[in-house]
């Protein structure tokens, strides 16, 4: 079993936020195969299930992710090589996807959470860029929306992650993904 986690903020108030970016692309992959969320309050999240992975979006906040991701990955007996993160990433350009195996922080506050929920950095993550211009405060720039101008650009990487979930899912080679998609 495989556990995909898109990170974001529960509630209405974030929910198109550059933060979000996480449960966009679950959403959006979740609405193209015809699967509902549902909330289990086992996990403090919102749960889906396509073929052998579940889907989760964390209802704790972001920088409390990880007690959902923690619990659930427990719960289910999920190793942390069969973990994929999604998150938003102010030091790439808006749109732009990385996948990595493992590494830091980066100073993101979900992945600040999860990690140590899971007990290590060598979790697999889709970075997925929002930008940074140097004029905004940090706060305000991820709590924004995307601009009309960004929207393409958003579509076409939400789209990129919507296939790399789907293979993931199935049980593709993370390092195949890598090679093709960074």
């Amino acid at each position: 079993m495989r556990l995909i986690v898109g990170l974001g903020n529960p509630g209405r108030k974030y929910s198109r936020t550059r933060h979000n970016i996480g449960f966009l692309c679950l959403e959006a992959f979740a609405a193209e195969k015809k699967l509902k969320f549902r909330y289990d309050k086992k996990f403090i999240g919102e749960i889906a299930q396509y073929k052998n992975a579940y889907l989760l979006k964390p209802q704790t906040y972001m920088n409390l992710s990880g007690n959902s991701v923690g619990k659930m990955a427990d719960y289910y007996d999920i190793d942390p090589a069969d973990i994929l993160i999604i998150y938003d990433d102010l030091d790439l350009p808006t749109a732009k996807i990385r996948l990595r195996p493992q590494g830091g922080t980066g100073g993101h506050k979900g992945l600040q959470s999860v990690l140590p929920a899971l007990g290590t950095n060598e979790i697999k993550r889709i970075r997925f860029g929002i930008g940074n211009p140097e004029a905004v405060e940090v706060t305000h720039h991820v709590l924004s929306k995307f601009l009309k101008s960004e929207g393409d650009m958003v579509i076409k990487g939400i789209d990129t992650v919507k296939t790399i979930i789907e293979r993931f899912a199935n049980g593709e080679d993370f390092t195949r993904l890598m090679n093709e998609y960074n």
